[in-house]
C-alpha cells in the first residue's frame, strides 16, 4: 500500500515529489479519456475513495502527517480537471490541466487549505480533491474561452 501511496517510487524525488508523482496521473488522464463525462466522473470517483485508505496506511506506516513522499492524492486528482473537456484533440490542454492542477495544489485555495486539518487518509485526499475542483472550473471556462475565440 505504501508504494502505491508513493507513486511506485515517483514520490521519493527529492525535488518536486508532488509534482513528479503528478506525472501518473497524465497516465490515469488519458486512460480514461475515451469515456463518457460521466464515465469519467465515475471513475474519478472510485480513485479517491480508494485513495483515502491507501494515504491512511502510509500516513501510519510513514509516521508522519500528509508526508510528502505520498503522492497518490496528486496523480489520482490530475484527471479530475479534466472531466468532460475533449482534450485528447487538443493536447495543449492536458499541459495546461497538469499546470493549473500543480498551481493549486501549492496554493490551495480556501477551503482546500483548511481540509488539511482534517486526520488521516481522508484529509490528505480533500484537499487536493478541492483544488482540483477548482482546476475543473478553470479548465472549463479556459476550453469555453478557447471555443469562442477559435482556438479550438
Amino acid at each position: 500500500m505504501v508504494l502505491l501511496a508513493m507513486g511506485f517510487g515517483l514520490g521519493l524525488s527529492p525535488v518536486a515529489s508532488g509534482t513528479v508523482g503528478s506525472l501518473i496521473g497524465v497516465v490515469l488522464a488519458w486512460s480514461i479519456a475515451p469515456l463518457s463525462w460521466g464515465g469519467q466522473a465515475l471513475v474519478v470517483a472510485l480513485m479517491i475513495l480508494a485513495g483515502i485508505p491507501v494515504c491512511h496506511i502510509a500516513e501510519r506506516e510513514l509516521g508522519k502527517k500528509d508526508d510528502g513522499r505520498v503522492v497518490i492524492d496528486e496523480y489520482v486528482t490530475v484527471p479530475l480537471c479534466l472531466i468532460g473537456i475533449p482534450w485528447m484533440s487538443h493536447l495543449w490542454l492536458l499541459c495546461i490541466a497538469f499546470l493549473v492542477h500543480r498551481a493549486l495544489d501549492i496554493w490551495k485555495p480556501t477551503p482546500a487549505r483548511q481540509m488539511q486539518n482534517i486526520p488521516g487518509g481522508l484529509g490528505i485526499m480533500l484537499d487536493d480533491v478541492v483544488s482540483s475542483l477548482y482546476g475543473l472550473g478553470v479548465m472549463h471556462l479556459l476550453w469555453w474561452a478557447a471555443q469562442r475565440y477559435g482556438l479550438a
